[in-house]
């Protein structure tokens, strides 16, 4: 079935967000959360009313949230929004741990403590995102009833 993924990060993240993004494991979904930088700072700039906003446009028509987790997420008041909509709207959800993705700078991270209670963590290096994010993607829409 397709579904329309929602990838919930922190911009601080975007180059490994991108590589999870990119990795071609889920085909024929339409993936939604991404945002180049000059269109993030145009929208930035205009305050927080058009953040949420821009945010519930893109949570619209969406099945599932994958929330990127890296060293500073849950210090993002933009990350606990786009989790706290994806319940509301009844999303499956999913947390994936990306501190060990490498950078532009090929460095890793830590990653922080971020989980959202009663929904599966995945870590992506040690889980094998590459080979599982499809699946994972399918068994949090399932358990959404989606």
């Amino acid at each position: 079935m397709a579904r329309k993924v929602f990838f919930s990060f922190k911009y601080e993240d975007v180059h490994r967000a991108m590589n999870v993004r990119n990795s071609n494991v889920l085909t024929g979904v339409l993936k939604s959360g991404f945002i180049d930088k000059a269109e993030f700072e145009k929208v930035e700039r205009e305050g927080d009313k058009a953040i949420r906003t821009w945010i519930d446009n893109q949570l619209n028509g969406t099945t599932v949230t994958v929330v990127l987790i890296g060293a500073n997420t849950d210090k993002s008041k933009w990350v606990k929004y786009e989790i706290e909509q994806s319940i509301a709207r009844g999303n499956g959800i999913l947390t994936i741990d990306i501190s060990k993705i490498k950078n532009l700078h090929d460095q890793t991270t830590t990653c922080c403590s971020l989980r959202v209670k009663g929904y599966p963590h995945y870590q992506w290096n040690n889980d094998k995102g590459r080979e599982n994010l499809g699946d994972w993607v399918e068994e949090a829409a399932t358990a959404a009833g989606k």
